[in-house]
């Protein structure tokens, strides 16, 4: 949970999609253990098999396993582990895949090629075994020192200094009796030292210390209270619904790394999230869910702790808008140079678009940005150059009049869905008087039949639906999508971009968006980060810039990402 260990990070770069996949396999080495253990169970004598007869508890079992693991199983390791490391053959073929892991977390520990877990089980599973045989065995041993030796060494790879220096100034021996994440993690660094298992008494013995191994941990626990690197862009998220929040990557890093889809699991864990969310709504601030680096910029998604549900009801506006409030003063206390607002938390009722804040605190040196310009621009450049009409629902929303007037202005005709006359004429009295008759309103979807290309901003019931002609294609702006009901059309994904080539530290998918790729009001930050606009985008946008931003996002490495659905 990067808001609880973002100060005390040993390795400051983020875990991204490409060691994901490479630790993808990482719970292999629990399978074998469970594995093993059964095979071994079956194999011992028939009274063993009978669990009334195996002590819930033993204190004998207790003392003698851990004599067989500082004898035993300490100096196997350590021999065998430091032997892998100076044979290049086995260190190539086999210990290289762990230590090709250039973050260290607690996957890494047990991501592993099959002789190293085997090697790894029997030197977990030696002082269990040597307690049965000598008639002290326990359930609780078995329990107890399996998940103490898993836990250890996920401890050792978490790349959070977790420990207090003054720990181990008030009691030096616990330095050589037990290692910490500083200390395993100089072994990643520099492989030619720190070799133990736990205790790093072996490595003193060995000659192996890392002689950094305790001032690195008092540096950093030391550094935790001073001033860190702070983000230069900030974006604003927030939640969609209860299935969806467990796509966090603190919860399911694996799954959080794929555009989401329910999954039957998350069923299973739905009451328990519906109970902290309940929680997060009683007491609760924005926090930081996720970040990667551009071009040494530091990038953070903070993630405002409400779901979609909650933007409706009218009486937690209030509560919203003071997280938000809270989010964008305290990026602007940090220093942060530009925040931009998801979906919802620029809700033009909730707070117009982000000019609520804006006005309320005119000197704000972070840059508040919607990112509806390179929304409007990602969608108008999925629009065929060669199309001569459009249908446009949410015509009159801040999205729809930008496409509106955009779209005019070169020539095609929209019919703008809309009821109301008065917002209709005050749009078309924006457009230059050589191009108003290019908007034209309808009140009624039976008058797209035969336009088939309709522009999405406002959500569309099957039935509505099924006015459009065969071969339409649906452009959306709307969230959340539409259906995809009509076989014969196709369906554009929501505006979105993908981030630059050069982006480092990306392991997480933005809600159903592909890897790599960011909702295009995120991108739009991003870019007016980029190129050091001064200005706040908030309120209306400004058609004149439209070109602008998309030319911007282009110059600075952001693609856009065209995808039809059938």
């Amino acid at each position: 949970m990067l808001f609880l260990t973002r100060t005390l990070r040993i390795n400051p770069k983020g875990v991204d999609f490409k060691q994901i996949d490479h630790e993808w396999d990482w719970d292999n080495y629990i399978l074998l253990q469970a594995i093993l253990a059964s095979m071994i169970c079956y194999m011992s004598t028939p009274s063993m098999l009978i669990i009334s007869t195996i002590p819930l508890w033993n204190m004998k079992g207790l003392i003698v396993s851990l004599v067989l693991h500082v004898t035993f199983s300490e100096p196997l390791y350590y021999f065998l582990h430091r032997y892998v490391h100076r044979n290049n053959y086995l260190f190539t073929r086999y210990h290289s895949f762990h230590h090709s892991s250039p973050v260290p977390n607690p996957m890494t520990a047990n991501n592993a090629t099959l002789l190293e877990s085997l090697i790894l089980c029997v030197v977990a599973g030696v002082p269990l075994i040597g307690s049965f045989l000598l008639g002290v065995g326990s359930i609780s041993l078995i329990y107890g020192y399996a998940i103490t030796f898993d836990f250890l060494r996920c401890l050792g790879h978490c790349n959070v200094a977790i420990f207090s220096h003054k720990v181990f100034e008030t009691l030096p021996i616990l330095r050589y009796l037990i290692y910490t994440p500083t200390y395993h993690s100089l072994h990643h660094q520099n492989m030619e030292t720190n070799f133990c298992l736990f205790m790093p008494i072996f490595d003193v013995l060995g000659s192996t210390l890392n002689p950094n191994s305790w001032e690195l941990q008092r540096k950093i626990r030391i550094a935790a209270g001073e001033p860190k690197r702070e983000p230069e862009f900030v974006f604003l998220a927030h939640g969609v619904d209860v299935m969806s929040a467990m796509h966090a990557p603190f919860l399911f890093r694996s799954f959080a790394s794929m555009p989401y889809t329910t999954r039957f699991f998350l069923l299973l864990m739905w009451p328990g999230t519906f109970m902290v969310m309940l929680v997060a709504w009683l007491w609760s601030k924005a926090f930081l869910c996720s970040f990667y680096t551009l071009r040494n910029h530091l990038c953070q998604t903070w993630l405002v702790p409400r779901l979609g549900f909650h933007y409706f009801l009218p009486f937690a506006k209030q509560g919203i808008n003071n997280l938000i409030e809270d989010a964008i003063l305290r990026a602007d206390k940090l220093g942060v140079k530009v925040i931009s607002l998801a979906a919802l938390n620029k809700n033009e009722a909730l707070n117009g678009g982000g000019t609520l804040f804006v006005n309320k605190h005119p000197d704000l040196r972070v840059r508040v940005v919607h990112g509806y310009t390179l929304t409007a621009a990602v969608n108008l450049n999925e629009i065929p150059k060669d199309v001569k009409e459009v249908f446009l629902t949410g015509a009159t929303f801040k999205l729809g009049r930008a496409i509106a007037l955009y779209l005019c202005r070169r020539g095609v005709r929209v019919l703008m869905l809309t009821l109301s006359t008065e917002r209709f004429q005050k749009i078309q009295k924006e457009a230059p008087a050589e191009f108003q008759n290019y908007l034209v309103q309808v009140t009624k979807y039976n008058a797209a039949q035969h336009c088939k290309s309709w522009i999405v901003g406002k959500w569309l019931t099957p039935r509505e639906q099924s006015w459009a002609p065969e071969g339409t294609h649906f452009h959306q702006f709307v969230v959340p999508p539409i259906l995809n009901f009509r076989r014969k059309c196709t369906y554009g994904d929501l505006a979105a971009m993908r981030l630059p080539k050069d982006v480092q530290g990306v392991g997480t998918c933005e809600y159903t968006m592909e890897r790599g790729v960011v909702h295009a009001c995120h991108a739009g930050g991003l870019v007016h980060m980029l190129e050091g606009w001064e200005h706040h985008e908030v309120g209306a946008i400004d058609v004149d810039r439209i070109d602008i931003v998309w030319e911007a996002a282009m110059r600075n490495g952001l693609s856009s990402v065209s995808s039809l659905s059938e």
